[in-house]
């Protein structure tokens, strides 16, 4: 349970880090953050695999490359389920999946056991 909380508080501190780096990103105040965060973590949870699964071929073909672009989907997906959140297209949305992975792999030491 506290890798579950610990990963969605880390989803919403890095939407909100990204917020100062993606200018086409934006989420209106602390509940956005939060709820996006939130539903990131759910999507990760339930679609990002079937896709993962579903793309791998591709995946194999661009030695892991176009897991760039499922995590681009996944937040473009968050985007279109959370209303106070606005991504401003695929690249945008890509620099944002950058963000986020670079972010989740640095906070890594800190997760809880």
């Amino acid at each position: 349970m506290k890798k579950i909380i610990f990963r969605l508080l880390a989803n919403a501190v890095l939407l909100y880090a990204a917020t100062f780096f993606v200018p086409a990103l934006r989420l209106d105040g602390p509940p956005a953050f939060l709820l996006a965060g939130f539903v990131l973590g759910l999507v990760n949870l339930l679609v990002r695999p079937v896709l993962l699964f579903l793309t791998l071929p591709l995946n194999l073909l661009t030695l892991g490359l176009f897991t760039l672009v499922v995590n681009t989907w996944m937040l473009m997906l968050t985007d279109s389920l959370v209303d106070s959140m606005t991504v401003g297209g695929f690249l945008p949305a890509l620099l944002t999946a950058v963000l986020l992975a670079a972010g989740n792999l640095l906070l890594t030491p800190f997760k809880p056991k």
